[in-house]
């Protein structure tokens, strides 16, 4: 077993339980260092819903984790957990923490329980899984070898290296023949143009709608429309719903992403536009400087005063009727140009990695090697925030460990 990360040690726990000689390589002189900061240290470790709103979320694998998803649910993972002496809580959109809010509770949980199975915990780099005959014969680290029939590959991908996940599982793949897709970084912020995100630097802004479109693409068809919680930053957008758009956005080589920001999406323009005529009737005799109180929070104010056009010494009750509707259009479709992504050192996940179809959905065994098998954050599968991609480790690290040497018994 190599990476004593999430997937590593649920799929070394459950390979030990079955009875299986197991030593986890880990390079990191502690188990699950990346576990441990996942969701800010509280660790949404899940989400409380079914395997089929599971693969809704999934942005890249779908149909490959099918099998392993239902075989594994996120019901399975909550009773894992619970059963591990780790009690669950559950928040809004159905993300699962712990009660403790620790993450911490969680890894010491999984490191627990693979201890208690049996599994032994060696420090040390894995350069390179060895082969005999078209299966796995041996693995080498720190400049020994150990004979083994199996090996289950869970190194992670190549977001927050500080915690060991370089990308060393890639290099070993391919040189086995596996064929590893682009990588890059996902659930990351996004950069934006302009000075305007750095005025509104640390606003947060709850219930609010995000529409990306692809360059020059169809403003009817965006690339992704989400419903959520945005953080603006001194260099773009973060926050949920720029993390679970940036997994959509692959190419900032030429022309950039256009992110449109509904401030009002519980309000149709008309209702907008009501709203906007109350407002200036009940403030009718300020200046439109003072009149957005009610409407907006105080660090957006500012902005959208200098974004309206409308004179800040303009009095309320001389607004006109155009002016209004350019008030109403820029408060529904409030437009940033993102021209890049943060560097992977800042994504919750990788994208990108071990081909699907050269592993077995079932079984995550190679197609190409017998007894290498893959989970976690290495092969080409992801999701959006909101425990998703932690619950794709669990089901893959689940299907990996019950089924490595089925039936028969070794080190691996």
């Amino acid at each position: 077993m190599v990476g004593a990360g999430a997937a590593g040690l649920l799929a070394s726990a459950e390979a030990g339980a079955r009875g299986l000689s197991v030593l986890l390589y880990e390079r990191n002189g502690r188990a699950g260092v990346k576990l441990r900061i996942t969701g800010k240290g509280r660790c949404n470790l899940t989400n409380n819903c079914r395997a089929e709103d599971v693969l809704e979320n999934v942005t890249r694998g779908g149909r490959f984790l099918h099998s392993a998803l239902n075989g594994f649910t996120p019901s399975d993972a909550m009773a894992a957990f619970e059963s591990m002496g780790v009690p669950l809580k559950t928040e809004r959109g159905g993300r699962v923490f712990p009660a403790s809010d620790r993450a911490g509770d969680v890894a010491d949980a999984l490191l627990n329980r693979a201890i208690a199975c049996g599994v032994k915990l060696r420090r040390g780099r894995v350069t390179d899984i060895e082969t005999s005959a078209g299966a796995v014969s041996g693995i080498a680290a720190g400049g020994e070898r150990e004979r083994c029939r199996a090996v289950i590959l869970c190194t992670g991908g190549v977001s927050y290296p500080v915690t060991g996940s370089t990308g060393d599982g890639y290099a070993i793949a391919e040189r086995l023949g596996h064929t590893v897709s682009p990588l890059r970084p996902s659930l990351v912020p996004l950069t934006a143009r302009g000075g305007v995100c750095a005025e509104l630097s640390g606003l947060t802004l709850r219930n609010v709608r995000l529409r990306v479109y692809r360059p020059g693409g169809d403003d009817k068809k965006p690339l992704f429309d989400g419903f959520g919680e945005l953080l603006f930053t001194h260099f773009g957008i973060s926050g949920p719903l720029a993390l679970s758009a940036s997994a959509h956005m692959c190419d900032f080589s030429g022309a950039g992403y256009r992110a449109v920001i509904d401030l009002k999406p519980a309000l149709s323009e008309d209702l907008l536009d009501a709203r906007i005529v109350r407002d200036f009737a009940k403030f009718s005799n300020r200046n439109f400087s003072n009149a957005l109180d009610d409407l907006l929070p105080g660090k957006m104010r500012p902005v959208i005063l200098k974004l309206s056009g409308i004179p800040p010494g303009e009095k309320v009750h001389s607004v006109t009727r155009a002016q209004r509707a350019a008030l109403r259009d820029l408060l529904k479709r409030f437009t940033l140009d993102i021209t890049g992504a943060r560097p992977a050192e800042e994504a919750v996940i990788t994208s990108g990695g071990v081909s699907l179809s050269e592993i077995d959905p079932g079984t995550m065994q190679s197609k190409l090697v017998r007894g290498l098998h893959f989970a976690g954050e290495i092969i080409d599968a992801d999701a959006y925030t909101g425990g998703f991609n932690l619950q794709i480790a669990w089901s893959t690290a689940y299907a990996a460990g019950r089924r490595v040497l089925a039936g028969g018994r070794n080190r691996g």
